[in-house]
């Protein structure tokens, strides 16, 4: 197991759960970490996945968490970082503490896991982290501006990350998706193209393709969009 294992954090029923069913496709041990666990049961059952409870904004809970993945699992090989916080509003109506609650789990969130991930890749020579972005880590919008400031801070750490950390064997890429993943967003009989939302099964399929990249030719940043998108 040592060497195939992989940790979501900040998982949910969406995203979360297309990468977890697609790197237990890949023979992968999956563990997911959220603060609330019980809504994970419908994947967990599919793919037997550890669940552990924490908030990633909390250094004690990351640590624990991936302490508890090493005992039960073992080191991870890839550490998949998806938590974000969605607090929206004008500027003037902005409640300061919402907005650092925000910043810190989609941004400060991210430092924590890249540490713990960091420490234990280093010591084994190999593995990946990646980040998952959004529109906002590229372009703010009007009444977005906690979310802008999450996924901006999100992609810069990933950057830094990965100049320090790819000559020592550790991929660190950031993925950016630049529209609604259907599983969140689209509604059953919705007017308009087919396929305008993001799959999360075919967002997937990208995040296993970097996984197993080699190192001679590792992408950092990749931009997915759907057919329809204007850009």
């Amino acid at each position: 197991m040592e060497d195939n294992v992989a940790l979501i954090i900040g998982a949910g029923r969406g995203l979360s759960a297309a990468l977890a069913r697609r790197f237990r496709q890949e023979g992968m041990h999956i563990a997911l970490m959220a603060r609330d666990i019980a809504k994970l049961r419908p994947v967990l059952e599919e793919t037997g996945a550890l669940a552990l409870a924490g908030d990633v904004q909390n250094p004690q809970d990351v640590e624990t968490v991936f302490a508890e993945v090493e005992r039960a699992l073992g080191t991870p090989r890839l550490v998949i970082f998806n938590a974000a916080a969605r607090y929206r509003g004008p500027v003037e109506e902005l409640d300061p503490g919402e907005v650092m609650n925000a910043y810190a789990v989609g941004a400060f969130g991210g430092f924590l896991t890249a540490q713990a991930a960091a420490r234990r890749m280093l010591a084994r020579g190999a593995g990946s982290i990646f980040f998952t972005g959004a529109t906002a880590s590229v372009k703010g919008m009007p009444h977005s501006i906690p979310f802008a400031m999450q996924k901006f801070a999100l992609r810069g750490l990933a950057q830094s990350l990965a100049r320090e950390l790819g000559p020592r064997n550790i991929h660190v890429a950031h993925i950016l998706i630049d529209g609604g993943i259907s599983s969140s967003w689209a509604t059953a009989g919705e007017p308009g193209p087919e396929d305008k939302w993001l799959d999360p099964d075919a967002i997937a399929e990208t995040y296993a393709a970097l996984h197993r990249q080699h190192r001679s030719a590792w992408s950092f940043e990749v931009d997915l969009r759907p057919w329809v998108e204007k850009f």
